[in-house]
Order: structure tokens, then sequence, then C-alpha cells
């Protein structure tokens, strides 16, 4: 998982969005034990620290429980799966909404640029299903 992390947003909130990324991608399922914190911040190459604080933002959102003495797991709930899937979506969406506007493009322009990405062909698509 270690790689570069953005400036413009906390590590701890990057490496939560790395762990629902999995989540959503079935990498993790719903009761399924986390890395241990120590694990996970040696993967991440960060401080044990972030990763706690990753593990208590997770799961003041619901999306993870902490049982004590045993670890860190995904919440139970399929539901959570969907709802990630979701989240994330309108946050990428709402990303790249802005960047068109920020090059002064119209809905429309947005819609039929998406559109006719993803008509060009299967080297892209594949990796957005």
């Amino acid at each position: 998982m270690a790689k570069e992390f953005e400036a413009s947003k906390p590590i701890y909130m990057q490496i939560a969005d790395q762990v629902f990324q999995q989540i959503v991608r079935g990498h993790f399922k719903p009761g399924d034990k986390l890395p241990s914190v120590r694990e996970m911040a040696i993967q991440a190459g960060v401080n044990p620290n972030t990763i706690q604080r990753s593990y208590t933002e997770m799961e003041r959102m619901g999306v993870v429980e902490t049982k004590r003495g045993q670890g860190t797991f995904v919440i139970e709930r399929e539901s959570i799966v969907i709802e990630l899937k979701q989240t994330l979506q309108k946050e990428i969406i709402g990303q790249f909404v802005k960047s068109m506007e920020e090059l002064g493009l119209s809905q429309k322009q947005m819609i039929s640029g998406l559109e006719e990405y993803l008509q060009e062909g299967d080297d892209h698509g594949d990796s957005l299903k």
C-alpha cells in the first residue's frame, strides 16, 4: 500500500480511503480482520499513530469495529460495501466535475466528453468496471 501521499488531504484520511477502496473491491469483506496497526504502518510507510488515527476515524464512521484484544474488523454489514461504493463514487464524480468546471466546460460538454471517452475502447473501460 506504500505510496506517495497528497499534500491536500490528511494522511490518515488517505489511508482510510485506501482501506475503503479495498473493502469495495472485495479485498476486505464484512467481518474480515484488518492488519494490525503495526503491520499497516509498515505497509504504508507511516507512523503507527497515523494508522491508529485512521482506524479510529473508520470506526467513528461505522465502517470498522475494534474488538478488545482481537484487533480491528470490517463491520459485519453487507450494506457497508454498497454505502462505501456510493460514497466513493460521489467523491470521484465531485472531483471530476470540479476539475472540468475549472477548465470552463459546461455540464453538456462534460457528459459528452465522458460518453466519448467510455465509447473509445476497452483500454480504459475494463478498469472502470
